[in-house]
């Protein structure tokens, strides 16, 4: 029964706690403020050698006053090399978000022509997951999209990355993060 007990309080503070990330409505961009920190595993359809591995994935999400927000992540990959000794390569981007007229919608801030080999991005809010999307059109107008799905689940953000290239899923990723500071 102690445990019973125990559980109760410890979902009634959590709830307390967090109370706009607990509830199933759409929650402000303001809740996914600060550096989260964390380990994905990825899948990959292209990759022999690499099929699996882990990866070190960093975010850091900064909101503005008016609700624009601006977003790092670092992921430390291990797909290169060899399997006994892989290569770490560290990739880092960093996208500016401005809301448009449609509710928990963001695009980028950068611009761009996709057709000159540049890549357009916006974003989407909806219950406790934001996702990004990043798209790029190849010189022959093959299309690559990358799409980050990052929800809060009580005290910790999960990561599901899809990479698709043409509409064939080539690469994937799931992991968790936790907040180290706003």
């Amino acid at each position: 029964m102690s445990k019973v007990r125990n559980f109760l309080i410890a979902a009634l503070a959590a709830f307390l706690v967090f109370p706009s990330v607990s509830t199933a409505n759409d929650v402000s961009i303001s809740v996914f403020k600060g550096d989260w920190r964390g380990n994905a595993i990825s899948e990959s359809s292209v990759s022999v050698n690499f099929a699996i591995t882990s990866r070190d994935i960093d975010v850091n999400i900064q909101p503005t006053d008016d609700g624009d927000f601006t977003i790092t992540w670092r992921t430390l990959l291990r797909q290169k090399g060899t399997p006994e000794d892989p290569k770490e390569v560290l990739k880092e981007t960093t996208l500016t978000f401005v809301k448009t007229e449609r509710p928990n919608v963001w695009h980028s801030s950068q611009g761009g022509d996709i057709f000159a080999g540049d890549t357009i991005s916006w974003a989407q809010l909806r219950k406790q997951t934001l996702t990004i999307y990043v798209m790029a059109i190849s010189e022959v107008g093959d299309y690559d999209m990358q799409v980050y799905k990052r929800t809060l689940t009580g005290v910790n953000m999960e990561l599901d990355f899809t990479a698709i290239r043409d509409g064939a899923v080539r690469r994937t990723a799931k992991g968790r993060l936790i907040l180290f500071g706003k």
